[in-house]
């Protein structure tokens, strides 16, 4: 038997894909996106003024969210009670998976919640040429938040920081701004 997992909440023409690292033990059992009452995902985003649902969102709210352009998935969709329980086979499994289903969709954005969950997807995605992760003199090129050099498919790339209680560096405040640069980069796509 199988243990829960969420849902993806893809389809082509989404203006901004969210990807989480895993689904947490808690969301997975409820079936629902950062549900975890001390997550900040959901009131950074209300705060943020990415979308105007007319009310503050909150978990569940994911499962219609694609009507405003935005959608979600995760690296690995095995749920633990932390990420850091993850190993290395399980990005092995899940990334391609996950680079399928986004490559699929094809959204104007792609946001990872979190830079560990961006490296490890970035280390066990099967295609070095689109982003690499090292500069022209070999050594490794580090990783910061916002938007990335390169492109995931035709998705633009952007990481915010972890919203999880577990990332206490980022208050809600500053995980709001990065949402809030997260839906100009949106708006400039848009414009063209």
């Amino acid at each position: 038997m199988s243990s829960p997992t969420l849902p993806d909440y893809l389809r082509p023409g989404l203006d901004v894909v969210f990807v989480g690292i895993n689904p947490g033990a808690y969301s997975a059992s409820v079936g629902k996106y950062f549900a975890t009452p001390q997550n900040r995902f959901w009131p950074a985003l209300n705060r943020s003024g990415i979308v105007d649902a007319g009310r503050d969102l909150g978990p569940g709210d994911e499962a219609w969210l694609g009507e405003l352009g935005l959608g979600f998935t995760d690296v690995v969709k095995r749920a633990s009670n932390s990420a850091s329980s993850l190993r290395a086979a399980d990005f092995r499994r899940w990334v391609p998976v996950a680079q399928g289903k986004l490559a699929e969709a094809a959204p104007l954005v792609v946001c990872f919640n979190g830079l560990t969950g961006f490296k490890w997807f970035m280390q066990y995605a099967p295609h070095s040429q689109d982003a690499p992760s090292h500069d022209k003199t070999g050594a490794k090129t580090k990783i910061e938040l916002g938007e990335q050099p390169d492109l995931l498919g035709t998705s633009r790339v952007f990481v915010a920081p972890n919203p999880s209680p577990a990332n206490a560096v980022y208050s809600l405040e500053a995980i709001a701004g990065w949402y809030r640069r997260l839906g100009e980069l949106r708006d400039e796509i848009k414009r063209g």
